[in-house]
């Protein structure tokens, strides 16, 4: 399979690394200072760029016919025309804001145990996610959809940075060293907590999901989710 990098940071060269030790070719290495030549030969494309950039790399994807795997977060904003426009062009595109298979499944895990405190009001939840000092946004897109998993199986409606009111979720988001990943789920009463966490020790899983992410996307068409990829729902 050839592969197209757009973004070729710390995450970028990880997945080659990965997607070079599984048998695939890497047709192009996309950065600030080249251009998109080469692109159209290539199979599918894996965006881990920044989220100024995340835009003109999808869309120049769905353009080339060349499916697209995007992991950058920060850039929902554009999310829905983004979609409009890989239904036009018939195109392939998988977005999530976390690729490793132990997140998905701590997705899957926080959506269940939403649904069981939704009957026990006494519970308030609260989320913390703490990652390095070079990531841009906060809080980050992991955390976004564990707050949105809470929110489509409970009564809060919407999450928040700053003091909560009591239909929101308040993220605490820190920046810490090197930190890879860490997002807490915390229900709390005066009596007791229930916390479950995710925390990851390195990039090996999210570089790695992407690639299996790539590998399933090749020959398809539409907009998919991790979920269609690993088949993890409870």
């Amino acid at each position: 399979m050839k592969i197209a990098l757009l973004g070729y940071g710390k995450m970028g060269q990880v997945i080659e690394r990965i997607a070079t030790e599984r048998g695939h070719e890497i047709v192009l290495k996309k950065d600030e200072f080249n251009t998109y030549e080469g692109l159209s030969n290539a199979d599918v494309a894996i965006d881990f760029s920044v989220p100024s950039a995340a835009v003109s790399n999808i869309s120049s994807c769905f353009h080339a016919n060349v499916p697209v795997i995007s992991g950058t977060t920060g850039w929902l904003e554009h999310y829905d025309e983004m979609l409009a426009l890989c239904k036009e062009k018939n195109g392939g595109f998988i977005s999530s804001s976390n690729f490793s298979l132990g997140v998905n499944l701590f997705f899957e895990l926080n959506e269940y145990l939403a649904k069981m405190m939704s009957k026990f009001d006494s519970y308030k939840v609260d989320m913390e996610e703490i990652h390095h000092t070079q990531k841009l946004d906060a809080p980050s897109g992991t955390a976004i959809s564990l707050a949105k998993g809470v929110i489509e199986n409970s009564n809060y409606t919407n999450w928040t940075l700053e003091t909560p009111q009591s239909n929101e979720i308040h993220i605490e988001a820190k920046r810490i060293g090197t930190v890879p990943g860490t997002h807490t789920v915390t229900y709390n009463t005066p009596i007791d907590s229930i916390e479950i966490k995710h925390t990851a020790h390195n990039r090996e899983g999210f570089a790695l999901g992407a690639v299996i992410a790539a590998e399933w996307i090749v020959g398809k068409h539409g907009v998919f989710t991790m979920r269609d990829v690993l088949n993890v729902q409870i």
